[in-house]
């Protein structure tokens, strides 16, 4: 006999005074269902998982779930209210002589039970309600964001107590490598519509293309039937009309069809704008140390930084990255140590902590009034990237609508605030983008999008973040702080140091260097030339000149080239004009390297 799911919705219809999150949705979760609920921010995510646990009543239809079947659900802002330490709220509601469970979880999650609730971080608070759920083992767990906060190694082991329990889940993740390691269905909120696939989140993003292709053909066979019809009506409806008012209303029940449909929400119009290059090379680390009393926070570390690298910092939560982030761009001193900065930096920043953002203030006095975005004079536009916008436009351009302008920034939801936050780093231009926890509660496509801007940008990136399959996307470099202060340097993104560090720990794995060569007897080896020839010192005291006659015939040629008429009038000119810029580009490339490799040759 088929067992009841465990949670039911049907008919479900809810709006908060305006336009409908939900109407008439219907939903079911069986015994063992690992699914991802996945859509747009502002998609009604939360809404909908706060529905499913009973937390928010719906204006119409049903929620079932059946008798002895426990639902628990864990919130993005959970109220600890009446509990003295995070432990206490952990284990409120286990039976007597359990709380050993809480203390399990929290080892994994890393947070110390013993923490006074009033002394608590947002990220300890999230933990301990993360506990609570994993302690208490429903039958169904409602997860919304459960890897917010955590690092890389607690979201490892979460996800191992998840793929080893019996309970059905339902997770809301911004994390795809999290999400496709765990999920065998997915939910997809799209315009108050919930869809379900039976494959996981791996085959996400081929089943929605697919859906939005048979609803652009289908969008399409309908105009060409409203379009024909309608020639018809102009062109006869009065000699037919008795014999005919069928199909003139077939014509209207068209239309209005049309009229319903909710075209899908596009995506956010961002750009990144590179400022004037940057030096070759952009940060250069030697000996850097710190220390904070008797915690140490990093070794002796040495690390250079060239224009274009995208270097991923790594590590559990508290070990230092941001402040390693902050002293190689000069914000914080080393106790030991120096750092030296290229030359020519514009430096944006994203900072996890959101801090320079006024929650009291709304998007659009936030935007009007940053210094760096202000028109004169006018207190409706904003200066993007050189040219004055008007405020709204822009906003519209990071999927914010005309009614959320004037909204208190303090009201939007995480994903929104760190939208807002690329809106304003995204404003001007940068050729040095430090980016610490940018993924935190961005939505699917929004990441995707980010990730396609970096691939493109000109400039160089300095990237802190616990999402796997993003680092893997984006570096180039990871930076691993691996505790006691030690930070090691591996080549590509987070696959590539999880390899590199396998086989560091298993070297009869790893491939054994080739050993020295052996002179034989009475022959001296001749050891490698220390310092500079007289050539070489010419030639490193000129190609500062050389480098700067390339960069001003590149920006002459690029000038030139920048009259979008100049293909079709002179296309032998734009021809020759694009070959030389290329030419020059090349060489640049090539002297500047060459100057690095001489000047690190004069440094030994």
């Amino acid at each position: 006999m088929a067992r009841a799911p465990l949670l039911q919705l049907s008919g479900i219809s809810l709006s908060f005074g305006g336009d409908p999150v939900f109407d008439g949705l219907d939903l079911v979760v069986q015994s063992g269902d690992r699914v991802a609920l996945v859509g747009r921010n502002g998609s009604g995510k939360s809404t909908l998982m706060k529905v499913m646990a009973g937390l928010v009543e719906a204006d119409r239809g049903e929620r079932v779930v059946p008798p002895g079947v426990t639902v628990g659900y864990m919130e993005q802002e959970p109220d600890l209210a009446g509990f003295a330490t995070l432990g206490d709220f952990a284990a409120s509601g286990l039976p007597e002589g359990e709380d050993y469970r809480v203390a399990v979880a929290a080892e994994g999650l890393k947070f110390d039970p013993a923490t006074r609730v009033d002394a608590a971080s947002g990220g300890e608070k999230r933990r301990a309600a993360l506990a609570k759920l994993l302690a208490e083992a429903p039958e169904l767990m409602l997860l919304d964001e459960p890897t917010n906060h955590l690092d890389i190694e607690a979201i490892g082991w979460l996800e191992a107590q998840l793929r080893e329990t019996r309970a059905a889940y339902v997770i809301i993740s911004h994390d795809r490598a999290f999400l496709r390691a765990l999920t065998k269905a997915v939910f997809w909120i799209d315009r108050g519509v919930v869809r379900r696939s039976e494959r996981g989140f791996e085959h996400f993003e081929d089943w929605r293309e697919t859906i939005w292709a048979e609803e652009d053909l289908a969008r399409h066979k309908l105009d060409r039937r409203i379009r024909a019809e309608g020639r018809w009506a102009v062109e006869g409806i009065s000699a037919r009309r008795k014999r005919n008012q069928g199909r003139v209303r077939a014509l209207q029940a068209m239309r209005a069809e049309r009229a319903a449909l909710i075209r899908r929400q596009g995506t956010a119009e961002m750009a990144l704008e590179a400022g004037q290059a940057s030096g070759k090379l952009v940060i250069e680390a030697k000996g850097i140390a710190k220390a904070f009393g008797s915690k140490l926070i990093l070794r002796p570390f040495d690390l250079k930084i060239l224009r274009g690298d995208r270097v991923a910092f790594v590590g559990p939560n508290g070990v230092g990255k941001t402040t390693l982030l902050k002293m190689l761009t000069g914000e914080v001193a080393p106790d030991t140590g120096s750092v030296r900065l290229g030359t020519n930096l514009e430096i944006a920043v994203f900072d996890q902590a959101r801090a320079t953002l006024d929650f009291s203030m709304t998007l659009w006095d936030g935007l009007v009034n940053d210094p760096e975005m202000a028109v004169s004079g006018r207190s409706d536009q904003v200066m993007v990237r050189g040219v004055p916008k008007h405020v709204v436009a822009y906003l519209k351009d990071f999927l914010f609508d005309e009614a959320q302008a004037r909204a208190p920034i303090g009201s939007l939801s995480g994903g929104e605030r760190a939208r807002l936050l690329l809106a304003r780093i995204m404003a001007k231009p940068s050729n040095l983008l430090v980016l610490d926890e940018p993924t935190n509660d961005l939505d699917v496509e929004t990441l995707d999008l980010l990730q396609d801007i970096l691939g493109e940008y000109d400039g160089t990136v300095l990237l802190v973040s616990h999402d796997r399959d993003f680092i893997d996307r984006v570096a180039t470099t990871t930076i691993a702080m691996e505790g006691d202060g030690r930070a090691v340097t591996y080549a590509g993104g987070w696959s590539d140091y999880q390899t590199q560090r396998s086989a560091a720990v298993a070297p009869e794995k790893a491939v054994k260097p080739a050993p020295k060569p052996v002179a034989a007897p009475g022959v001296k080896v001749k050891k490698p030339a220390q310092g500079l020839t007289f050539t070489e010192k010419h030639r490193l005291e000129t190609l500062p000149e050389i480098i700067e006659k390339l960069e001003a015939e590149i920006g002459k040629l690029s000038d030139f080239l920048s009259d979008p008429a100049l293909f079709q009038t002179a296309p032998d000119k734009f021809r020759r004009a694009s070959e030389g810029l290329a030419e020059r580009q090349a060489a640049l490339a090539a002297a500047e390297e060459e100057w690095l490799m001489l000047e690190e040759k004069a440094g030994a």
